[in-house]
């Protein structure tokens, strides 16, 4: 039987048992949940969960082979339900804080826990229960495409343990979602986020948690490195088109400056308007702006705007460095997606979808803790270790084994592949009718 728990055990890294039978079953007791005296309790039932997603969503009907237990397919489908999805959330937590504790004091930027925050989503069966909850993209029909779900992950920078999750319909705008996961920030922490997260509201949110915010600057924001160059507001109505809306205060460097934010008029949609009258009237930010040019990739400039002020204990190139890691999300995304198939989820109701989301998010966590730890071992950057291999590595271990050396990939910095498939797909049509309606057309034919 594949074993989470048996693999963490051959880390011998001093961890408790997070994922023991006593340790889930504490849980539940924590979230208030009694179960009956079963075949199929609830730590019997997360493990053969966490089977299915390592086992790259093996049917139901397998898990009997699998785990070597007797049981129906009709049974652990009722039991898993039976099961409150606040056990899975906590359970979910309780891994990822305890591998954050095991890796206290890492990766630290200059004093400061760095936390990278962004968007994704994910697929699923298209039911009625969740094409109503979901929704789907606009540019597919009704009937003629799957249910989409949008969600908000908070990663710690110097390990890559998500920490927290926050699943929504499709049609959700990201930041309607961010304030629960300032909740994870403590004070003096770093928040990296793209252009999506900064905004006047955000920064203010960030803030009044004693954290910071480096964020790239939103496409519509008009930034200017001009000295002592005058704000939207110190214009005539006629000379404001394209001027700055912040007000200049003081060059740091090379476009590198202190300026003044001031609130907006409206407030935004995701935010209450509670919310939006306890933010100050203004607020002082530094915008940096430095051009990136690499062997296949088109040179651009990046203009990001932070909440770190001091340019000597902060300087711009450490500043445009650290942003430069906020891709390494995308980088675990694609291994939660691709690797751990997280891109089709297989649930077919809505509480099973946000359940099978912090499965996902457990499992995930292991493989990264296993490569944390490999890269101790084997004195090399985490990067470099091979999530594909730790996740072998645990769908392989037995009682008694202790971790083996993991692949470690070749350092290739500024390679690039194109984005295109050299084996064809079957010459089908896409669907664009209902599928009711082609087997009418093929009847009538």
């Amino acid at each position: 039987m594949v074993s989470i728990h048996h693999a963490l055990r051959a880390l011998k890294d001093g961890l408790p048992d997070v994922l023991s039978a006593e340790s889930i079953l504490q849980v539940c007791r924590g979230a208030g949940h009694r179960w009956r005296r079963s075949p199929l309790n609830p730590a019997v039932l997360i493990e053969l969960f966490i089977m299915q997603v390592l086992c790259h969503n093996t049917a139901c009907t397998h898990l009997p082979h699998l785990s070597g237990l007797q049981f129906s397919a009709s049974a652990y489908c009722q039991a898993r339900k039976r099961l409150p999805l606040r056990v899975f959330r906590l359970l979910a937590m309780k891994v990822a804080s305890h591998f954050i504790k095991a890796s206290s004091g890492d990766g630290l930027w200059h004093g400061h826990r760095v936390w990278r925050v962004d968007g994704s989503s994910a697929s699923m069966p298209d039911t009625p229960a969740l094409q109503a909850y979901f929704g789907q993209p606009g540019a597919q029909k009704p009937g003629c495409g799957f249910p989409v779900t949008s969600t908000l992950t908070l990663m710690h920078g110097a390990t890559g343990i998500a920490t927290d999750l926050e699943v929504r319909p499709l049609r959700t705008h990201e930041m309607s979602g961010v304030a629960q996961l300032h909740e994870r920030l403590e004070a003096g922490d770093v928040l990296l986020g793209d252009r999506g997260f900064c905004s006047y509201a955000h920064i203010c949110l960030v803030s009044q948690r004693n954290a910071h915010a480096v964020f790239r600057a939103h496409q519509r924001m008009k930034v200017d490195f001009r000295p002592h160059r005058p704000s939207r507001r110190e214009l005539p109505k006629a000379a404001r088109a394209g001027a700055p809306s912040s007000k200049y205060i003081r060059r740091l460097g090379k476009n590198d400056q202190l300026v003044e934010y001031f609130k907006p008029k409206q407030k935004p949609k995701w935010m209450s308007q509670k919310q939006y009258d306890g933010l100050p009237g203004s607020i002082i930010v530094r915008e940096i702006r430095y051009h990136i040019y690499k062997k296949g990739y088109r040179p651009k400039d990046i203009t990001i705007v932070t909440t770190l002020l001091d340019p000597e204990k902060y300087p711009a190139k450490e500043l445009a460095d650290l942003y430069g890691d906020r891709w390494e999300i995308e980088v675990d995304f694609r291994h939660q997606k691709s690797t751990m198939g997280m891109e089709v989820l297989h649930c077919k109701t809505v509480e099973g979808v946000l359940k099978e989301l912090w499965i996902y998010m457990i499992v995930y966590n292991c493989i990264r803790h296993v490569m944390l730890q490999a890269a101790k071992r084997q004195k090399v950057p985490t990067t470099r270790i091979s999530f594909i291999d730790a996740l072998r590595w645990i769908c392989s271990v037995t009682i008694g084994d202790v971790l083996a050396p993991l692949v470690v990939n070749p350092d290739r910095p500024g390679r690039v592949e194109p984005r295109v498939i050299k084996r064809r797909p079957k010459p089908y049509p896409l669907m664009t009718q209902p599928r009711q309606e082609l087997k009418q057309a093929l009847f009538a034919s």
